[in-house]
């Protein structure tokens, strides 16, 4: 699937196997293994599927957004951009949902 990042600090943990961005190890492990999945779908409907991601769409002002659930306490939030060549999932942050 395509992905890209809207946060570059995001981009760096997600490229950069040394840089944490002040995040905990945990948080870094369960954003990797997140970021792995969007890698390996072929569509949202492939993370839809998987009931361990928690794959949400948001509500109200955020109804144009989704999450995936990375720990109880943090969610990734992302958007999905709607192409000719394919949807592509822009990772826009980690939130505190607790």
């Amino acid at each position: 699937m395509l992905f890209r990042h809207a946060d570059k600090r995001l981009a760096k943990v997600d490229e950069d196997a040394d840089y944490k961005g002040a995040l905990s190890d945990a948080l870094v492990k369960a954003f990797r293994m997140r970021m792995q999945a969007i890698r390996a779908a072929v569509n949202e409907n492939d993370l839809r599927r998987l009931k361990s991601l928690h794959f949400e769409k948001l509500k109200g002002d955020r109804k144009h957004q989704y999450s995936m659930r990375l720990n109880d306490q943090f969610r990734l939030i992302f958007e999905i951009e709607r192409g000719d060549q394919g949807n592509t999932i822009v990772v826009f942050g980690i939130e505190d949902y607790h």
